[in-house]
């Protein structure tokens, strides 16, 4: 047996999935797990993961998942993962924690910072330096108040509230719960904020020592850097140990005898707060990937379009306003398949399990028309070529893919190899197999283990949850002797004491990281060619065509703003003239990898005027693109308008996604609402996607019924005013040896448009009140406060930016989070409209965190930045602007630079006074923050009883 560094080699074998070699080792000492990718990727990833199955829903597994990073045997520090965070090239650094594993992974394109991060977190997972304290600030723990009460604090128990106030993450909980009642994916491995406070230290440092083991270990590395460094580093910690059965194996659940129904609660604050439904199905274990992909297929022909027939029928039924569910979910050992509908009376709940085994079981009787499969299969086959990641590394995709089967003694690669899985799926399905009607029959419609979820409205509930915890909170401190209690008192003022400590220089310094000197002086520029109209990137696209049509929108009048999405949706699914939308939905599918519509809205830096445009992005294989243009002529030049029935579909889906999203996104909904006050930009930006896109879609959704010709008649206007030859410029991203293949196409597109004279419109801001709370029915608030700084005297340097990470990483992450409870909170600066914004997420406090905000400006003139710490700073900054991209994303950037007018001597400017950043710098932001703190407005997300509480006046608004 060959051995190396502690290792042996179990597989080799060259993959072409990832274009390398794929090494599965077993640590000879432990039995640790490896699997090496060796490829060409240079944005190297690394991950350490532990199958960590909850027995409660303490949130431990979460809990600990934060802990381990807070300091280690190597380096102790408060937390090792936030100074990486401030100065390293990461381009991913994280952990999450799922129903029966915990991730950590990394990821850099610089290979001395790719081993740094290594061996931080690999310190951290083996040797942290867990304490009560650690637990306290992580966990929960008890804050006495001035006036005599108590209440919980901690970092995973004020998200996990957030969380809890979310009915889509309810509704996704519910129904995991449903059908695993029995086994561990039936607790909440987040943590239930009603049950977290029953954590004791000792399970908390039970759980370590028991799962995070090199013997419960998956290593896996991915990318260009050495593989057998990789093992040598691996060893380094694995040797340490020995090899024990961590007994973290995941039971099954036992197949049920009949179907289930389960009803429970939200809380809402309306009384015409609606229901929704799941009607889910257990399906077999997570180890077959023949029957992961042939599900995938399934799942994209039942519900991946519009106009796939499940949900399609579930749309045309009016029950509801949009698909719930989680679709095909494989990441558990058992794998399931859920869906259902959003925004539904309670009493339709049956109507809705009835229509989804009806629709079901025709299609099992009736079969699948050939082009919905052959619609699904392209999508699914151009998905797994693309190897899309967006903005995560390739490597993390390819680990997450890996441990769907590998966490459960499978193949580690079973679903990552999938060319000669799909080319028997093809051939199956060309023998003319009925294979997916006979999924249908078996795994659905002959299967016992179903369970239908009804999660309903209760207006009574966030009162009775708050009441619970208040009662609870008494109770235990009631049972309290004077001791005990002042022993709560000293730990809590021990605990922000220690947290308020700073980290000695000495320490610090055990972190490793780069130095200035090791960064590149000049930026990497995009490849861009422009001419006539056209932006051309030549980037190896791997036979990929990516076209972005970009169409002036400066034209549209404010009154029409907050119809633009509706209209790009209408664009692509109401069909046109020529083609009905189930039809051309399902030629989109089988030639493209997908056409959606955005928007890009911008201050010019030449000049500070707004840049706004109407976006088409599409994407196809080069020999598909005269399919792809054809389709683009028809939705450009025929949509029709006219389907009433399906035009109130996309509303009232775009209504329901909208409603659903403000509460886990409300920090962005916040920040939103602020920068509308500040530039041209911000006010379209909020009336397209903000609290005002939301109050227009109710809106909308009354009219529609009520005037539907005004509504037709309304998006007739925006496509006259919008697709327009004269404001249209077209972004190409692809290798130049393909160009040429689909200039001819390209240009018979333009030429074939209208040519209508643009007349930009003057745009009426109108006002805000300068304290907003905007009301949702949550346990949590999102907290904001901003201004244009530069009528105040600050002037821009790149060194903002510097400045900005330096407190999103340090002062606020030590106020707000640390030390407040909060999950997040940042600090973001546009440097076009010259807005200064702070905002805060899943947080407990309101006036203290606006309190932290206002004494930002003070600190920045009395804080001394060591040279250290802002060589961190800097390079962080770096990592900021040199950002890995892939090859879509590459092209999209460099269309928002010519657009903004960003050009390279500007952003070479800017770099060098990243570079060069210092002291003074951090004095004269100060100017900014202490605008903010002297006239800034404020904007707050939260629940209606805790801004009345606040003292700060605000005027108060329902949004939810």
């Amino acid at each position: 047996m060959s051995e190396i560094y502690g290792f042996k080699e179990v597989s080799r074998e060259k993959l072409a999935e990832v274009g390398g070699d794929a090494v599965v080792y077993e640590h000879i000492k432990t039995g640790g797990r490896v699997l090496s990718i060796i490829n060409a990727d240079e944005n190297k990833t690394f991950g350490i993961s532990f199958r960590t199955p909850p027995e409660n829903s303490t949130g431990l597994a979460h809990i600990l998942e934060h802990s381990v990073l807070c300091g280690s045997r190597k380096y102790p520090v408060k937390e090792p993962f936030v100074e990486l965070l401030k100065g390293s090239l990461q381009t991913f650094l994280n952990a999450m924690t799922f129903p029966d594993k915990t991730v950590y992974p990394v990821a850099s394109p610089n290979v001395q910072d790719f081993y740094n991060l290594v061996d931080v977190y690999l310190d951290a997972v083996f040797h942290p330096a867990l304490t009560p304290n650690t637990l306290m600030q992580e966990g929960w723990h008890y804050v006495p108040g001035e006036d005599g009460s108590y209440e919980y604090k901690g970092v995973v128990f004020n998200e996990m509230k957030g969380v809890y106030s979310s009915p889509d993450s309810l509704l996704y909980e519910h129904t995991q719960h449903s059908i695993f009642p029995d086994n561990t994916y039936g607790l909440d491995s987040g943590g239930d904020p009603a049950v977290i406070p029953d954590l004791t230290f000792e399970d908390f440092m039970n759980f370590h020592e028991r799962y995070y083991h090199p013997s419960n270990s998956y290593a896996f590395f991915y990318g260009d850097d050495d593989p057998d460094e990789r093992l040598r580093i691996l060893d380094e910690y694995f040797s340490e140990y020995d090899q024990k059965d961590p007994q973290s194996e995941i039971a099954l659940q036992k197949s049920f005898a009949k179907p289930v129904s389960v009803e429970k609660k939200y809380a809402a604050e309306g009384e015409d707060s609606k229901s929704m439904v799941t009607v889910s199905f257990l399906l077999p274990e997570a180890t077959s990937p023949e029957a992961g992909l042939a599900f995938d297929v399934l799942e994209e022909l039942l519900i991946g379009l519009p106009s796939s027939p499940l949900r399609k029928a579930l749309n045309d039924s009016g029950l509801g306003e949009d698909l719930a569910g989680a679709g095909f979910e494989s990441e558990l050992r058992q794998m399931f398949f859920s869906v259902g509908l959003k925004g539904i009376r309670r009493d339709d709940s049956a109507k809705v399990e009835a229509l989804i085994l009806q629709t079901l079981t025709d299609l099992a009787e009736k079969g699948f028309d050939s082009g919905d499969i052959e619609a699904a299969l392209n999508t699914v086959e151009f998905d797994l070529r693309e190897n899309n990641s967006g903005s995560y590394p390739r490597g993390l995709m390819v680990m997450l893919n890996s441990l769907t089967t590998w966490l459960y003694d499978g193949d580690p690669l079973g679903n990552v190899r999938y060319e000669n899985r799909l080319a028997d799926l093809k051939k199956q399905l060309e023998s003319g197999s009925n294979l997916f009607e006979e999924m249908i029959r078996r795994y659905f419609l002959e299967n016992k283990h179903r369970t239908t979820v009804l999660l309903s409205p209760d207006t009574g509930l966030g009162a009775e949850i708050r009441k619970r915890e208040t009662e609870r909170l008494e109770k235990e401190i009631s049972a309290m002797d004077e001791a005990e209690l002042q022993a709560v008192a000293e730990k809590a003022v021990e605990l922000k004491r220690l947290q308020e400590l700073p980290d000695s220089p000495e320490n610090l310094a055990k972190i490793p990281r780069l130095k200035v000197s090791d960064l590149p002086k000049n930026n990497v520029e995009i490849p861009c060619e422009e001419k006539d109209g056209l932006l051309f990137h030549d980037i190896d696209t791997s036979g990929i065509l990516y076209l972005d049509l970009v169409f002036d929108m400066s034209a549209v009048p404010d009154s029409l703003l907050s119809l633009v999405p509706v209209f790009g949706r209408a664009l692509i699914e109401l069909g046109s003239s020529r083609t009905g939308f189930v039809e051309l939905t399902r030629r989109i599918a089988a030639n493209t990898g997908g056409i959606s519509p955005t928007s890009i809205v911008g201050a010019r830096y030449s000049d500070k005027s707004c840049t706004a445009n109407f976006v088409l992005r599409a994407k196809s294989t080069v020999e598909k693109a005269p399919a792809m243009f054809d389709i683009l002529n028809e939705l450009l030049l025929d949509a029709d308008f006219s389907n009433r029935d399906r035009l109130r579909q996309i509303i009232l889906e775009s209504k329901a996604r909208f409603e659903h999203r403000v509460i886990p996104s409300g920090h962005a909904m916040a920040a939103t609402r602020m920068k509308a006050r500040f530039s041209d930009a911000g006010y379209i930006t909020e009336q397209m996607s903000g609290i005002s896109e939301l109050q227009y879609l109710r809106r909308l959704a009354a009219r529609i019924d009520d005037d539907f010709d005004s509504v037709k008649n309304d998006l007739e206007k925006l496509r006259d005013i919008i697709i327009n030859k004269n404001g249209l410029l077209a972004n190409v991203t692809v290798d130049k040896s393909h160009y040429s293949g689909i200039a001819a196409d390209l240009e018979g597109l333009r030429s074939a448009l209208p040519a209508n004279k643009l007349q930009p419109v003057k745009r009426d801001r109108g006002s805000y009140s300068s304290k907003e709370g905007l009301c949702i029915p949550a346990q949590v608030n999102y907290v904001s406060k901003g201004a244009e700084v530069y009528s105040h005297g600050y002037e821009f340097s790149g060194s903002a930016f510097v400045v900005s990470r330096f407190l999103r990483t340090g002062y606020l992450w030590d106020r707000i989070r640390v030390q407040g409870g909060a999950y997040g909170s940042f600090a973001m600066f546009d440097r076009a409209s010259g807005s200064l914004l702070y905002a805060s997420y899943r947080d407990p406090n309101l006036a203290g965190t606006i309190n932290e905000y206002d004494g930002i400006g003070s600190y920045l003139e009395k804080v001394e930045i060591d040279r250290d710490e802002l060589e961190k700073a800097v390079i962080g900054g770096i990592g900021d602007i040199d950002k890995y991209q892939l090859p879509d994303a590459k092209g999209f950037t460099s269309l928002l630079y010519f657009l903004t007018d960003n050009d390279a001597a500007m952003r070479q400017k800017i770099r060098e006074e990243v570079l060069t950043c210092g002291q003074d710098d951090f004095r004269n932001f100060a100017i900014a923050a202490k605008a903010v703190a002297e006239n800034g407005d404020i904007v707050v997300i939260g629940g209606r009883e805790g801004l009345e509480k606040s003292g700060l006046d605000f005027d108060l608004v329902d949004i939810l």
